[in-house]
């Protein structure tokens, strides 16, 4: 049997005596799609972070995170850097943090190339440009522009580009559209619902929002006070929750009829 791309076993956060994250179980396969939904402070963040080893140093995991079969709870460094890039890529929320304000564009998206591809000079170049285009961005406008110079839908593209530059196998899209107005969020969502297709990677997308879940992936965990309260297909959770905290996300989901409509599968977006 194929070991998942990522595969968490009993993950648990915690700050000093309190658990932020509590004995989360989660799998993702090659080319699957799911999803983390919850509140602010249900543990969502934390638990895609805790997949990369990206947890701030004053949290603490124990449990089991395995990422294309390599243990990344308590791995230093070494080990976790190769991870980065060409197994798992990651969108975080706000691109203009995300984003080193003192770099020009084609150089942040050359770096991982580099580093994680070994591409140089003219066929580097080629690489960045055909980044920025698979993203949608004009490689003669933006790969010498500066984040701020930029608008937070194209700095979502560049961030994007980046996430994607050393071909991961997973994607880990954390709240990627919430600091977006709506047309923006939309074709961000478009964006990367094509290009997970294109590559056939697999998916963890990480919202508060049911109806972008519903839109992006086809299974969904329920988070809730840092613990997994109900799992299952995004189709059947839509139309009947079991938990009363999904019932809770399914009655105040933004725009619920998309939600419903979208839950007959992800492929009728792709």
């Amino acid at each position: 049997m194929t070991e998942p791309l990522l595969s968490m076993n009993a993950l648990s956060v915690r700050s000093g005596e309190t658990v932020l994250v509590n004995a989360t179980d989660l799998e993702v396969a090659a080319g699957e799609r799911v999803g983390l939904i919850g509140e602010s402070g249900s543990g969502k963040s934390l638990t895609s972070l805790a997949v990369t080893g990206l947890l701030p140093e004053s949290l603490r995991a124990s449990g089991s995170v395995r990422l294309a079969g390599v243990e990344t709870v308590g791995a230093d460094e070494q080990v976790l850097r190769p991870l980065r890039g060409p197994v798992a890529g990651v969108v975080f929320q706000e691109p203009l943090t995300a984003l080193d304000p003192l770099m020009r564009v084609g150089r942040q998206i050359a770096e991982p190339i580099r580093r994680h591809l070994g591409l140089r000079g003219s066929v580097l170049d080629r690489a960045v440009s055909d980044a920025l285009a698979e993203v949608r961005l004009d490689e003669q406008r933006f790969a010498r522009a500066y984040p701020h110079e930029l608008s937070g839908g194209q700095r979502q593209r560049v961030a994007i580009a980046i996430a994607l530059a050393a071909r991961p196998r997973l994607l880990i899209a954390d709240e990627p559209t919430t600091a977006l107005d709506v047309t923006v969020q939309s074709e961000v969502l478009d964006l990367l619902d094509r290009l997970v297709a294109e590559r056939d990677m697999g998916l963890l997308f990480v919202s508060h929002d049911l109806a972008v879940v519903a839109r992006m992936t086809d299974r969904v965990l329920v988070l809730q006070h840092g613990a997994v309260v109900e799992e299952g297909a995004v189709r059947e959770m839509l139309r009947a929750p079991q938990h009363p905290y999904t019932a809770q996300l399914v009655a105040h989901a933004r725009v619920l009829d998309a939600a419903l409509d979208g839950a007959s599968g992800p492929e009728g977006a792709r």
